[in-house]
């Protein structure tokens, strides 16, 4: 399998992280239990999502029947595989924050008989987004003060781009299989006419794959777009890029021109507008099916039978071999804590006491102190971290310093004090005690929300969006 990535192309790369970290093996092995034992609840909360909905108030609000339907669209939601679709931004491929989108619409439920009621996930703003966590909920367009949960997000409306109500299949697993067709992946690449693109500024004809945009998909997605929302046929806007958009006509998919009067067109979502990164990862070799979620890799790969959950890094129990004083010498775990296997104690309690002396440790001991304070493997804990797998990030931990290890000053342990610090202001914002505005902040905090300690790698402006 190749393994190099296409020229100038990042993007890729990130997805592979993303695919690698975001959503890990042991998170979906344990929502796909419980959904199929029947436990929504419980493969929301494998799944690293929080419910924010009540279904009998559901029924003794819009009905038994709009109860029921939302009840049957919750036995067969997978968060994992939502989690998996979410839309996600550069340079850290992180959830997009502060974005409510829609899962499903439930007809007959507003005033006029129209449907008002919304399932939708929520994730949370950049300064509470700790553990990547997602709110699962409803949102009344009939009464949208109606939400508590709603009232702290900065915008509880769901997005006009980012709809899943139109693309079920990346949450619900019945239609799960839909991705081959709605993707393309039942096509073989360049076979399909592709209708001519208006290029941004700058942008040579040579670079439109960089675009990776699906444009033999628009006109059927556009017509989708217009009957779910009951419009008449007419031109649907394409957003190509944060300062580039496109006016289609649906019967063709080429471009057309806007509209007079600056009328608001209707916008194509971003999972009609681009190739899925999963179905880019495989043509490009880039990735295996059996390192995608089992329903992906059975939409895309048909036939294809999972191997089981890709392996994880295998814990190192053997000696590590450090060079000391002229001699080979071996550093492991004993009685769950990493030591030096080849100093007495009588030594090693004269290294400590010369280390308090401002002295020089010995190798062994500067390899072990290493490891605590800013283990090789850092990069991956803090991945972990950042995505919100703390399971796997501690187990890498003990799997490196053992057990029964305790945390030296350094980067690493600063790193899970940065992901408990953050847990604790999420839990603020989710109870509405912390959050922008006057009188919405903790004791002494001024109402402003609290400062968030941003990564060298986060540094960079979170706004480039990597949905598809």
């Amino acid at each position: 399998m190749a393994t190099h990535l296409p020229d100038d192309d990042s993007r890729l790369s990130l997805w592979l992280r993303v695919r690698r970290y975001a959503v890990p093996p042991s998170v979906i092995h344990t929502a796909t239990a419980r959904r199929s034992a029947g436990d929504w609840a419980g493969a929301c909360a494998a799944a690293g999502v929080d419910v924010d909905l009540h279904l009998p108030s559901v029924a003794r609000t819009y009905g038994r029947d709009c109860a029921a339907r939302l009840r049957a669209d919750l036995r067969h939601l997978a968060p994992d595989l939502l989690r998996w679709h979410m839309p996600r931004t550069a340079p850290d491929g992180l959830l997009r924050p502060g974005l409510t989108v829609a899962l499903a619409r439930y007809a007959g439920t507003g005033p006029d008989g129209t449907g008002s009621l919304y399932l939708v996930v929520r994730t949370p703003p950049a300064w509470a987004d700790a553990g990547q966590r997602i709110v699962l909920g409803l949102w009344d367009r009939s009464r949208p003060e109606a939400a508590p949960a709603a009232r702290n997000h900065p915008h509880p409306r769901p997005a006009r781009r980012f709809r899943l109500d139109l693309h079920r299949h990346l949450w619900d697993a019945r239609r799960a299989g839909e991705l081959r067709h709605r993707s393309g992946a039942d096509r073989p690449p360049g076979t399909a006419p592709a209708p001519a693109l208006a290029l941004p500024p700058g942008r040579s004809a040579s670079a439109a794959p960089a675009y990776r945009c699906a444009p033999d998909l628009w006109p059927d997605e556009a017509g989708l777009l217009l009957r779910a929302d009951g419009l008449e046929p007419g031109p649907v806007e394409v957003r190509l890029g944060s300062r580039h958009r496109l006016v289609i006509d649906p019967a063709t998919g080429r471009p057309a021109a806007a509209p007079a009067g600056g009328l608001r067109l209707p916008v194509l979502p971003d999972a009609a507008a681009w190739v899925p990164p999963d179905l880019e990862l495989l043509r490009a070799g880039l990735i295996g099916p059996d390192r995608l979620h089992p329903l992906v890799a059975g939409a895309l790969v048909p036939g294809h039978v999972p191997a089981g959950p890709p392996p994880g890094a295998e814990p190192d129990d053997g000696p590590r071999h450090v060079d000391c004083r002229g001699s080979r010498h071996r550093i492991g775990l004993v009685d769950g804590v990493l030591a030096a296997l080849d100093h007495g104690p009588d030594e090693l309690r004269r290294e400590e006491l010369l280390v308090a002396l401002t002295g020089t440790p010995l190798p062994c001991l500067r390899a072990i102190d290493r490891a605590h304070r800013r283990p090789e493997s850092l990069p991956g804990i803090r991945e972990r971290l950042a995505h919100g797998d703390t399971a796997g990030a501690l187990e890498a931990v003990e799997s490196l310093l053992g057990p029964g290890a305790v945390l030296r000053d350094g980067l690493l342990r600063d790193e899970l004090e940065s992901a408990a610090r953050q847990r604790i202001t999420y839990g603020l914002y989710r109870a509405g005690l912390v959050g922008p505005g006057p009188g919405r902040g903790p004791a002494g905090a001024g109402g402003e929300p609290p400062a968030r300690r941003v990564r060298p790698s986060r540094a960079r402006q979170r706004t480039s969006a990597l949905f598809y």
